[in-house]
């Protein structure tokens, strides 16, 4: 059974850094393509970073550029989102998503299938 599970989150500063992680189960990272998306109230889902199955890296949110990056530990099944320099407006629900796309990426929440139940970061003084 595919599972997902973000953790990380929580209350930060302007300026300061924090680092989601998105634990997988029940199927290899060699096997899927891992995104992260965000969702902030009456927002949509917006595809923040990808990682394909060969390892490959795709940014689709303009606005992180240069401030997020995504990573993964093969052995521990675990894919990162690192983030710095984070502003109010990076305030939402993070997502993280699965899907066995063959070796490419995807910035689109519908062509993702498994996803994780999210982790909210605040970013307020």
């Amino acid at each position: 059974q595919l599972q997902l599970v973000e953790s990380g989150g929580g209350l930060v500063q302007p300026g300061g850094s924090l680092r989601l992680s998105c634990a997988v189960s029940g199927f290899a990272l060699d096997d899927y393509a891992i995104a992260w998306f965000r969702q902030a109230p009456e927002m949509e889902r917006e595809g923040l970073l990808c990682i394909s199955r060969s390892g490959g890296k795709t940014l689709y949110a303009g606005s992180v550029k240069g401030r997020f990056t995504i990573s993964r530990d093969k052995a521990k099944n675990t894919v990162y989102l690192q983030m710095n320099s984070l502003k109010p407006e990076d305030t939402a629900v993070y997502y993280c998503a699965a899907e066995p796309l063959d070796n490419y990426c995807s910035g689109y929440f519908p062509d993702f299938g498994s996803w994780g139940q999210g982790t909210q970061v605040t970013v307020s003084s």
